[in-house]
């Protein structure tokens, strides 16, 4: 007996340790590229986009929001760039930080963060190969994401990675990029990538057009032709693959459907003085596609950034950009930035977490329906940041975070990271991912709710286990009701509870025994992780 006294003594001796550095502030923290120090002209780049986005406000009339606070501007960087809020160490840590200089720090770190890398890379494979696993040996979409998480976290040009996306050659294990081209292969059909699915995924995921409409006939209601699709998709007509993987043969692409066999002439469907006359035939198209004159190309990258950092993009829908119609002046602005400063993705996110749209307020009056129509014209006109549910991987990641009261990333104990990743996993395949149409606007369901309300991840990292979560040490170890109540705010929802939210529950933890005590914080932290406010962007 006196040995497990003695046991639990010790942790809690560590655990008071642990947990007074975590909610102390801390005076160092690792130091990370200051965006506004990447170009001398960062500054004057985010205040184009903001003087276009008021006069784009004046002109409709609308009234912009406030700035939101510091913390809530920091959780919308963490949800975007890594997929997480942020933690209670992070949180704690940022004390220190010149008010003038948090936010720009903040946007730092999270871009060299490898979070940052892992998350953006997966969010972008779902636009260049898709969320399925696709043809068995032949295709790692996991070593695809890898190496695109490693090009993204050397922050290399996006105009070079595109280029290797489309023109690579070699085995799709020691050539990542070809995993682009080989996820195309239907084994049941033919042994060679798929043109006509190649040019769609060029012209959505690249160039934001649907000319893949016009694959079968002419669009019958935009400017697509079906002879324009056949000549994109005749780049990857001497596309093929063998036991050394994936290579271009001389030979020239047939069309299946012709009253002959015919010849097609690879042609690209707007900027033809742009293709290169020299060459072989994806790398004349991966040069076309990444041309800094291609406005195409660049205006597709900023929309789908855009969508990313607000959960929805500048024009909708994101891969339709209509090549007739006016596209928004922050759009021009932002494509002209990307090209002239290098295709450098990393700036251009930071741009975008920068303007004064991404941060202001999303707080909506609807005191009557005037107000409420106010509301929803302003947010249309991008005069409050929109607010968008959290998708699944975001809601669990959030979840895990909020568990722990350190940081958890790269840095974490293997262990950790690998229940991390089986959590994760079984969460995402139990509550639901939307894959590819993951900008769509959906609502939440019934069976979202009773897995957040019910599922054993929650229940998991809710409960009274001394060792592993947060709400556990934070009611064993808080000074008092009050300090346990603001670092559970904290953890779950990134914000001190207001005078009346602690009013409420400091009166729910007074006068109560130790058990009563920890039941009703591990309640409270149930109660915070099932809020609307958890589960939201906002």
């Amino acid at each position: 007996m006196w040995a497990r006294n003695l046991l639990f003594v010790g942790v809690c001796l560590a655990g008071s340790v642990l947990l007074g550095l975590t909610l102390a502030p801390q005076s160092e923290r690792p130091r990370a590229c200051d965006p506004t120090a990447w170009q001398a002209d960062f500054r004057a780049g985010v205040e184009r986009i903001d003087a276009a986005m008021r006069r784009s406000w004046s002109s409709r009339g609308v009234q912009p929001a406030l700035r939101a606070p510091e913390w809530t501007i920091a959780r919308r960087m963490s949800l975007a760039l890594a997929g997480t809020i942020p933690s209670l160490q992070e949180l704690r840590r940022s004390g220190a930080e010149p008010a003038d200089q948090f936010l720009s720090t903040w946007l730092g770190e999270l871009l060299a963060d490898r979070r940052s890398s892992d998350y953006l890379a997966e969010r972008l494979a779902r636009a260049f190969v898709g969320v399925q696993e696709g043809p068995f040996l032949i295709y790692r979409r996991r070593r695809f994401v890898s190496w695109l998480a490693d090009e993204l976290q050397a922050n290399h040009r996006y105009d070079e990675i595109v280029r290797k996306l489309i023109a690579e050659d070699g085995l799709w294990t020691d050539h990542p990029a070809t995993n682009f081209i080989t996820v195309s292969i239907k084994p049941d059909q033919k042994k060679d990538p798929d043109e006509n699915a190649l040019a769609a995924r060029v012209s959505r995921a690249l160039l934001g057009v649907r000319l893949d409409c016009a694959e079968c006939h002419d669009h019958p209601f935009g400017p697509w032709k079906q002879s324009q699709f056949r000549a994109l998709a005749a780049f990857f007509g001497q596309t093929q693959q063998s036991f050394t993987g994936i290579r271009d043969r001389a030979a020239s692409m047939e069309s299946p459907v012709a009253p002959q066999v015919e010849s097609i002439v690879p042609a690209v469907p707007f900027h033809a003085e742009l293709l290169p006359v020299e060459g072989g035939r994806r790398q004349r198209l991966a040069k076309w596609v990444t041309h800094p004159a291609n406005d195409a190309f660049a205006q597709a990258t900023a929309n789908r950034v855009w969508a990313i950092m607000f959960g929805r993009p500048l024009v909708e829908p994101v891969d339709d950009i209509s090549r007739d119609a006016e596209v928004p002046e922050v759009l021009k602005l932002l494509a002209d930035d990307f090209v002239s400063h290098d295709f450098n993705l990393r700036r251009l996110l930071a741009v975008v977490a920068s303007c004064e749209a991404f941060q202001l307020d999303s707080l909506q009056k609807t005191s009557d329906d005037r107000d409420a129509a106010a509301a929803e014209q302003a947010e249309a006109a991008w005069a409050m940041f929109p607010i968008t549910r959290l998708r699944p991987e975001q809601v669990v990641g959030s979840l895990l975070q909020a568990a722990s009261l350190q940081t958890i990333d790269h840095q974490s104990h293997i262990l950790v990271r690998f229940a991390r990743a089986v959590g994760q996993n079984e969460f995402i395949e139990r509550y639901g991912d939307s894959g590819e149409d993951e900008l769509l606007p959906q609502g939440g369901t019934i069976p979202q709710r009773l897995l957040m309300m019910n599922g054993k991840l929650v229940n998991d990292k809710t409960q009274d286990n001394l060792l592993g979560n947060a709400a556990t040490q934070i009611a064993v170890l808080s000074p008092n009701d009050e300090t346990a109540i603001e670092t559970a705010y904290l953890c779950c929802l990134t914000r001190r509870p207001n005078a009346e939210e602690a009013a409420h529950f400091q009166a729910r933890l007074a006068e109560t025994g130790e058990s009563t005590r920890r039941q009703r914080l591990e309640d409270l932290y149930w109660v915070l992780i099932n809020s609307t406010e958890f589960s939201w962007n906002h």
